[in-house]
C-alpha cells in the first residue's frame, strides 16, 4: 500500500494533534525526548512558528496530520527532525515526507541526530542520503553533505 504523503504550512489547528504525539511514552522512549507540559509546549511552539529562520511543515498522510517535520540551526549547524503519530510509524511516510523536505532546504551539510536505540528513524536518515559522522553517548550524528540522494526510496 502507497500512501499519500503531503507537506504543508504549520496551522494552529495542527497543534492539538503535535501536542498528542509528543506525549506518548513509546514515541518519547525512541526520540530519546521527554514529551513538554502543555505551557511548555505552547511555548515551544510559539517561539517556533514565530523564527523565519526555521522551515517547518506539518506531514500529512492521507489527508490526516501524520507530524511535523523542520530545519533548524543548533550549535552552528543546520539540523532537521520530524515526529511522526506512532499510528504512523513503519509505512514508508517518513522517508517519503524526509525526501519532500529536502527538496526544499538547500542548504548542505545537514544533520541529524537519532537515539542509538531508534534504528528505524536511522534507516529513514541514511534512505534519504544521510550518513553515520559521529557517535554520542545516547545515539549517532548524520550528515548530508550534497543533494545526492539515495534512489532506495
Amino acid at each position: 500500500m502507497t500512501n499519500s504523503v503531503q507537506l504543508r504550512e504549520v496551522t494552529d489547528a495542527d497543534l492539538p494533534i503535535f501536542f498528542e504525539h509528543q506525549r506518548d511514552p513509546d514515541a518519547n522512549q525512541m526520540a530519546a525526548f521527554p514529551p513538554r507540559d502543555p505551557e511548555a509546549f505552547t511555548a515551544h511552539w510559539a517561539r517556533i512558528m514565530g523564527n523565519a529562520a526555521i522551515v517547518l511543515r506539518t506531514i500529512v498522510c492521507d489527508g490526516q496530520v501524520a507530524g511535523n517535520i523542520v530545519c533548524f540551526e543548533e550549535s552552528g549547524k543546520q539540523e532537521v527532525g520530524y515526529w511522526l503519530g506512532k499510528e504512523y510509524w513503519g509505512q514508508g511516510i517518513a522517508t517519503q515526507a524526509l525526501s519532500a523536505f529536502l527538496e526544499l532546504i538547500h542548504q548542505r551539510p545537514l544533520y541529524a541526530f537519532v537515539a542509538g536505540h531508534n534504528p528505524g528513524s536511522r534507516r529513514v536518515l541514511e534512505k534519504c542520503g544521510f550518513a553515520l559522522c559521529g557517535e554520542e553517548e545516547e545515539g549517532f550524528l548524520l550528515k548530508l553533505d550534497t543533494d545526492e540522494r539515495s534512489e532506495m526510496l
